[in-house]
């Protein structure tokens, strides 16, 4: 018996996600809100690190869940991506989403676990 070898073409296509960024210092937008808006003490919000993932309403707009690295690193969890904080929401400070282009900022409330 000889079955007809499959080519790339008949081959079903996989859709390819984007990888998602990994963690990285407070965005400098988000850091300014917080600071100018909020009147967080800017010396603790710049120790800050955020994870952020594009919105699919545009391509300059952006989730964002911002987190305390000393806090996390107590807990032993392993941050990667935005993704991470999926089964560990008690662990975000601040999260919500951001325009680059137009400089909007919108933070969510956050609830109490």
């Amino acid at each position: 018996m000889f079955w007809k070898k499959k080519t790339k073409t008949e081959e079903p296509s996989k859709p390819k996600m984007k990888k998602l960024p990994a963690p990285s210092s407070i965005e400098s937008i988000l850091a300014t809100k917080l600071i100018v808006d909020l009147k967080q003490d800017p010396d603790s919000v710049w120790k800050l690190h955020s994870v952020i993932c594009q919105r699919s309403d545009g391509e300059q707009r952006f989730d964002f869940r911002v987190f305390d690295a000393e806090r996390v690193a107590a807990t032993r969890v392993e941050v990667k991506d935005y993704t991470s904080f999926d089964d560990y929401p008690e662990l975000i400070v601040y999260q919500g989403w951001f325009d680059k282009k137009s400089g909007e900022v919108h933070f969510e409330e956050k609830k109490p676990v």
